[in-house]
C-alpha cells in the first residue's frame, strides 16, 4: 500500500555497481533530517501504545464478562481485533519504510505488509456495517428475531473470508527488488493490453472498503436517527419506556461517532491512492513524503480512537476500563456492577417484579377463597333475643371484599406480565 515506489521506476535490467542503468541514476531522494524523524517516531509510537492498550482492554472487557457478550459487542470485539492487529503489525513497519524508503524485513513480510492492511480495514468497516444493520433491525423492526451468538460468529467469519479474498492480489503480486544500496518492497502488477488491472483493483478496493459501506451505514443510521430523535415521546409514557429509548439513543450515538471518526481518518488516504492511480506525476516531488506520512498517521490513528469513544459514551465499557486500570492513581474508583451478570438496575427490576409477584400470589389466594364462597353462607351470630326474635343475623362480608380484590388481582397480574415481558425483550436488545 505504499505508492512512494511506482513499479515503472523499478528497472527490469541489471543495475551496475555505479548505480546506473542505461544512463538512469537510482537514488533515495526521500532523505530527511533526524529531528523530523524523531518527531514522526513519537507521533507513530503514540498510536501504537494507545491502540494496543485500548483495544486489548476492550477485548478483555467483552470476553471476560458474560453480560457484555451481545450481538453488538461481538462485532465490536472483531473491530478491536482488526485494529489492534493492524496497529501492532503494520503501523511501525509503515513508518520505518516511509521514513527511510528502504525495506529491511524480507519478501515474506513484504507480502504480509501489503496484504494485511486491506484485510484488516475490510473487517473493521464491515463489522461497523453489521452493527448498523443490527441496530436498524432492532429499532425499526423490533418484532423480528435477532441474530443469535452462533449466527454472529458465522457473520464475523464470512467477513474475514471476504477480506482475505479481496486482499489476496496484493499478497500475490508483492515482491522486493534490489536497488543500489537499498531494497524496495512494491507490487508488480501484471500488464494487460485490454485493461489496467492496477487501476481497476484500487478503485474497487476504495469502493468496497470505504464508499459502499459508509453509504449503507449512513442510510441505516439516518432512518434509525429519525425514528429515535424525530418522534416525540408520548406524554403518558412510563419511565421504563423513556429509559429504554434513552439507552437505544446512547448506543446509536456512540456508533455514529465511531463511523464518523473512521470516515474522517481514512478519507485522505483513499483520495491519495486514487489520485496516485490517475495522476502519478504529482507524486514524484520530494514534499510528497511528508504529505504521505501525515495522511498515513491520520489513517493509522483511527485504530486508537474507538476505545476512547467506548469509555466516554458507554457506562459498561467505562466500568470495565476503571476495573482494568484500577491500580492507576489517576483512575477514580467506580462501580463494577455494570459488567456483572446482574447489574444494579437489573437487581432492582427483579426486586420489583418479585414484589409484584408476591402481591399477585396473595390476591390469587383470596380469589381462590372467594370461589369457594361464591354462594355465601349466612352465619347466625348471637341467639334469641327478647321475645324469641333472632338477632345478629348477617351474611359474611367476604363477598363484597372479593369483588374488589378480584379486580385488583387482574390489574396486578396484567402489570406484572407486561413488566416481565418488557425486560425479556429489553435484555435481548442489549
Amino acid at each position: 500500500m505504499d505508492p512512494l515506489f511506482n513499479t515503472t521506476e523499478v528497472p527490469n535490467g541489471t543495475v551496475g555497481s555505479n548505480g546506473t542503468n542505461n544512463g538512469t541514476v537510482y537514488r533515495n531522494q526521500f532523505v530527511q533530517p533526524v529531528w523530523r524523524i524523531v518527531l514522526w517516531a513519537i507521533a507513530y509510537s503514540c498510536i501504537v501504545v494507545v491502540s494496543v492498550v485500548g483495544n486489548v482492554t476492550v477485548i478483555w472487557i467483552i470476553m471476560a464478562h458474560k453480560r457484555m457478550r451481545t450481538v453488538t459487542n461481538y462485532f465490536l470485539l472483531n473491530l478491536a481485533f482488526a485494529e489492534v492487529s493492524m496497529s501492532a503489525f503494520n503501523t511501525v513497519i509503515n513508518f520505518a519504510y516511509a521514513v527511510h524508503n528502504e525495506w529491511y524485513f524480507g519478501l515474506i513480510y513484504c507480502r504480509f505488509h501489503n496484504f494485511f492492511p486491506i484485510a484488516a480495514v475490510f473487517a473493521s468497516i464491515y463489522s461497523m456495517t453489521a452493527i448498523a444493520l443490527d441496530r436498524y433491525m432492532a429499532i425499526i423492526h423490533p418484532l423480528q428475531q435477532r441474530m443469535s451468538s452462533t449466527e454472529t460468529k458465522v457473520v464475523v467469519g464470512v467477513i474475514w473470508v471476504l477480506a482475505l479474498l479481496l486482499a489476496f492480489p496484493q499478497y500475490y503480486y508483492s515482491t522486493t527488488y534490489q536497488l543500489p544500496g537499498r531494497v524496495v518492497c512494491y507490487i508488480e502488477w501484471p500488464d494487460y493490453t485490454t485493461f489496467d488491472f492496477q487501476k481497476i483493483y484500487h478503485v474497487c478496493v476504495a469502493i468496497l472498503i470505504y464508499f459502499l459501506p459508509l453509504l449503507v451505514m449512513g442510510c441505516a443510521y439516518l432512518v434509525v436517527g429519525l425514528n429515535l430523535w424525530a418522534s416525540e415521546i408520548p406524554g403518558d409514557s412510563s419511565d421504563r419506556y423513556k429509559e429504554q429509548l434513552t439507552a437505544k439513543r446512547k448506543v446509536v450515538k456512540m456508533m455514529i461517532v465511531v463511523v464518523c471518526t473512521f470516515a474522517i481518518c481514512w478519507l485522505p488516504f483513499h483520495v491519495y491512492f486514487l489520485l496516485h492511480q490517475f495522476f502519478p506525476e504529482l507524486f514524484e516531488e520530494t514534499y510528497i513524503q511528508q504529505f504521505y506520512l501525515a495522511i498515513m498517521w491520520l489513517a493509522m490513528s483511527s485504530t486508537m480512537y474507538n476505545p476512547i469513544i467506548y469509555c466516554c459514551l458507554n457506562d459498561r465499557f467505562r466500568a470495565g476500563f476503571k476495573q482494568a486500570f484500577r491500580c492507576c492513581p489517576c483512575v477514580p474508583p467506580g462501580s463494577y456492577e455494570g459488567l456483572e451478570l446482574k447489574s444494579t438496575r437489573y437487581l432492582q427490576t427483579q426486586t420489583s417484579v418479585y414484589k409484584g409477584s408476591r402481591m399477585e400470589t396473595t390476591v390469587s389466594t383470596v380469589l381462590h377463597a372467594g370461589e369457594d364462597a361464591e354462594h355465601p353462607k349466612v352465619k347466625v351470630r348471637g341467639g334469641l333475643g327478647p321475645g324469641g326474635a333472632a338477632v345478629g343475623v348477617q351474611p359474611h362480608s367476604s363477598t363484597m371484599d372479593l369483588t374488589s380484590n378480584g379486580s385488583s388481582s387482574r390489574s396486578v397480574s396484567k402489570t406484572v406480565s407486561e413488566t416481565s415481558s418488557f425486560f425479556s425483550s429489553n435484555n435481548l436488545q442489549e
